[in-house]
């Protein structure tokens, strides 16, 4: 048994203490673990590996939610920024559960979430959103749950209104052009590229000209 002889708020961490044993640094912990300890308690060894343990779950449950703090996240980024962070697996499924219990790690919520910003903010294809989704490590099952009711036709149309604005002035050719591979970039098929695309111009220009859309088939 060893008895703690002084315990010390981190000069450049205050929520982290440093403990010492003996008149000896022995550990640093979250004060949230080494809120029970006191100055002349005595620890046996397995007690202060308890307190260890329980500061690397602490520690890596801290990292995640600052992670988390800018924005939501798949359950596959939390753990590459864990790994990155050198927690170990153990400790990172143990996190990973944590989260899920308090309803900050869930991956079917995410791709829906996820969904609906692309849609409100930065329309693109039900094919591009499934790629991004993938990318960020979901399941198969969470991808198509979220994408199924993605509408390309509506969401190429709202986004190549608000992208017409910057092509006003343009005559017919060049106006396809660059309406047409703007919405290319954001994963559109020809086939809905082409009507979406006369569908606006005519709509801008309803005194003119009208072109009638391409066949597509």
């Amino acid at each position: 048994m060893k008895k703690i002889t002084a315990l010390e708020v981190q000069r450049k961490n205050p929520n982290r203490v440093n403990v010492h044993l003996d008149g000896e640094f022995a550990f640093g912990l979250a004060r949230i673990v080494a809120a029970w300890l006191r100055v002349g308690q005595e620890l046996s060894e397995a007690k202060s590996e308890q307190l260890v343990t329980e500061d690397g779950r602490e520690r890596a449950y801290q990292q995640a939610m600052l992670f988390l703090s800018y924005r939501a996240r798949s359950e596959s980024e939390i753990r590459q920024n864990l790994r990155k962070h050198e927690i170990p697996e153990p400790v990172i499924e143990q996190t990973i559960e944590r989260l899920r219990q308090a309803g900050l790690a869930n991956d079917d919520q995410f791709a829906q979430a996820w969904v609906e910003n692309r849609n409100t903010f930065r329309p693109r294809s039900r094919r591009m959103m499934a790629m991004e989704l993938k990318q960020k490590g979901l399941a198969d099952e969470a991808i198509q749950s979220a994408v199924q009711n993605v509408d390309d036709e509506a969401s190429a149309y709202e986004a190549a209104q608000k992208r017409a604005v910057r092509f006003k002035g343009l005559e017919w050719n060049d106006f396809r052009k660059k309406l047409s591979e703007f919405l290319a970039r954001r994963g559109y098929s020809y086939a809905v590229i082409a009507p979406v695309v006369t569908r606006v111009w005519n709509e801008s220009h309803a005194e003119a000209h009208h072109f009638e859309e391409e066949d597509t088939t």
